[in-house]
């Protein structure tokens, strides 16, 4: 990581100002202005550069000759090597085919409704007579973790212990702040991670030993058995990185997505109007959802294998560029007025699942998840509406949604 590029443009001298807590408030404005002024930049405070407009992320996405997958530092020391994240060459190749059958869409197609819809069912009956709910709570991540849990094959483990995995894990993989000096700038913020990783450990491990000698149709016992010689599997230690990256990334993005596209209706009754009446509009409010406010807004990462020059900046062979999908959604060259949810934009491809070789591998169950968890929402709930006392914040900088989603309907 360099400062080169930084020091060869004095006017981006008002990044020095930026805090992690700025990004994780609300990173728009930082990464709007850095569209505009340099689209590769390098923010002090994350110790790498970012790439912020469209056209850079997928220029780098889409050059594995030139850039290699690599996860933050705050993402090594939560998830560990190798994972699906920041392996490169055959050892990526092993890692994605044992992921990837699972998650191809017509694999996903063919069990996601009996996986998912009553799952649904089972979290809108729990809030349908109360009259009131906070939707990211109560449903919208609930339903994203027990889904998730149960194709990886933790039915063992409560939703609620799921969706406190998932939120120490996001601690830890975004206490991305450093010093100077390269040293965290808050060391205690990992402690979170270390503790959820000792908890997996402790419970996936029982799980694999069973798996080992009675495998079954879970993706984790796939993960172990599947493309392995007669009478062999797959060490644990090579499965343990890439399960921390899906107990994270994985179990929060349908959840958010799906709170987002209903914050996102919110702002345009008439169009949310519409998507409760026309089920068939659910799809089309995902996909402009997690453009509007990506899921996983900056967490991927490219290190160069050679001296390389993006978006008008020199950058040396081993710098670390974090591609900010959620900016690059925002990138006003592909999208008119992109600040606004609007069912209606003009169907422009988004970059809310990646590019290139680690493109989100999860893209098809992420969508079906929301898709089931949202038509049985509304269907059952058909005069949802927001809860006018309590504001909608979002958070989040490597991962970004709503905290809360308080929602109210007359029974």
């Amino acid at each position: 990581m360099t400062q080169s590029s930084q020091a060869a443009r004095p006017d981006l001298a008002w990044l020095d100002d930026v805090t992690v807590a700025d990004l994780e408030r609300d990173p728009y404005p930082v990464y709007e202005r850095l569209r505009a002024e340099s689209p590769v930049a390098f923010i002090p405070a994350l110790g790498f550069h970012v790439a912020t407009t469209k056209q850079t992320c997928q220029e780098v996405a889409a050059n594995p000759e030139i850039w290699d997958g690599v996860i933050s530092p705050a993402g090594g020391r939560t998830f560990g090597h190798p994972n699906v994240l920041n392996a490169n060459g055959p050892e990526h190749d092993e890692l994605r085919g044992m992921v990837e059958p699972s998650l191809q869409p017509a694999e996903v197609s063919r069990y996601v409704e009996d996986l998912v819809r009553p799952i649904a069912r089972r979290y809108v009956e729990a809030i349908e007579a109360k009259g009131h709910a906070d939707l990211v709570t109560e449903f919208c991540e609930p339903v994203s973790v027990r889904s998730l849990g149960d194709l990886m094959g933790l039915q063992s483990v409560s939703s609620d212990k799921l969706r406190e995995w998932f939120h120490k894990l996001s601690v830890s993989f975004t206490n991305a702040a450093v010093l100077p000096n390269g040293d965290w700038a808050n060391p205690d913020g990992f402690i979170p991670g270390d503790e959820a990783r000792a908890e997996v450990h402790e419970v996936v491990d029982p799980l694999i030993d069973r798996w080992i000698v009675e495998p079954d149709d879970s993706a984790l016992s796939h993960w172990l058995h599947d493309g392995m010689p007669e009478g062999e599997t797959r060490p644990r230690e090579m499965l343990y990185p890439t399960i921390f990256v899906f107990l994270l990334g994985a179990m929060q993005e349908p959840g958010h997505a799906m709170s987002s596209t209903v914050a996102g209706l919110w702002t345009k009754p008439d169009q949310f109007e519409s998507v409760v009446d026309d089920p068939k509009l659910i799809p089309r409010a995902i996909i402009e959802s997690m453009r509007w406010t990506s899921p996983i807004w900056s967490a991927v990462a490219r290190t160069n294998k050679v001296d390389a020059t993006v978006g008008g900046i020199d950058l040396p062979a081993g710098s670390v560029v974090m591609l900010s999908y959620g900016s690059a959604n925002h990138d006003t060259s592909d999208y008119n007025a992109p600040s606004e949810y609007d069912l209606n934009r003009p169907p422009v491809p988004h970059l809310a699942f990646g590019a290139g070789a680690h493109a989100c591998a999860g893209a098809s169950f992420a969508s079906e998840v929301c898709r089931i968890g949202l038509e049985e929402l509304f269907e059952a709930i058909p005069n949802i509406e927001r809860d006018p006392d309590h504001e909608i914040d979002f958070w989040g900088w490597g991962f970004r949604g709503p905290t809360q989603l308080h929602a109210r309907w007359e029974v």
